[in-house]
């Protein structure tokens, strides 16, 4: 045991508590998952960018340069490779979890089945991690971004957007829930089919404007309440990042 304290701690490691012929492998499944959690967490990203480049969104693109093809069809087309990428090699890392763990049960604790497996996942999922960080990197912060195409999106529901801030300001107000669940309802359905202005159609509803004035629906359907929180969240995020780092 001195022996074995004494060069890990020349290699600024710990000795293992307990140790047969080989070391317990429940670390490195849990080393694994952890890797597993971060590729994960790039792929959430490059999945949103991916859906919100589509040609008919469009409100987020990945970094395009001159000259670079995005489809060998058709030429308007910009694909989101990388994002692309990085959610099919995230499912690499993922699975190379489900090997950790089958290596944790061992026979008698001290067979090597583990050994030929590790041998594979471990150099691959800790360098796709690094691979996948550089490249989720590169794509945020290339990453363009429409704000006017989003205010467009937005404006192409005709009002349909802000059905749950009327449902929740009219509860507020007063009106039972389930009332004016099906009031706000009704008026949705009908503006989803007909393609008619949702706000006009709440305005011009007695029921409705019993209830809220004039200056309560302006709140109801105006962005800058939905955004109101956005700076504090951004500071939350980033109070606890910082603190992580350090």
């Amino acid at each position: 045991p001195e022996a074995e304290e004494r060069i890990c701690r020349r290699l600024g490691l710990e000795p293992a508590p307990i140790a047969s012929q080989v070391i317990s492998r429940d670390r490195h499944a849990h080393f694994l998952s952890v890797l597993a959690l971060i590729a994960a967490a790039m792929e959430k990203i490059a999945l949103e960018v991916r859906h919100l480049q589509r040609t008919e969104v469009r409100e987020v693109e990945e970094p395009f340069s001159s000259g670079q093809k995005g489809s060998s069809a058709m030429p308007h087309k910009r694909n989101p490779v990388t994002c692309e990428q990085i959610c099919g090699l995230a499912r690499v890392v993922r699975a190379n979890v489900q090997a950790a763990f089958e290596n944790i049960a061992l026979w008698h604790e001290r067979d090597i089945s583990h050994s030929s497996v590790e041998r594979v996942i471990l150099p691959d999922s800790t360098i796709l991690t690094d691979y996948l960080l550089a490249k989720t990197t590169w794509l945020v912060r290339g990453m363009r971004v429409y704000p006017e195409r989003m205010k467009r999106n937005l404006e192409a529901s005709r009002g349909l957007v802000f059905s749950g801030q009327l449902l929740l300001d009219l509860a507020a107000a007063g009106m039972l829930r389930e009332q004016a669940y099906r009031i706000v309802q009704t008026h949705a359905m009908q503006s989803w089919e007909q393609e008619s202005d949702f706000r006009a159609a709440i305005e011009a509803d007695p029921a409705i404007r019993n209830v809220l004035s004039s200056e309560q629906l302006e709140q109801t359907f105006s962005l800058d309440r939905q955004l109101r929180n956005v700076e504090k969240i951004y500071e939350r995020v980033f109070s606890i990042t910082t603190t992580s780092v350090e």
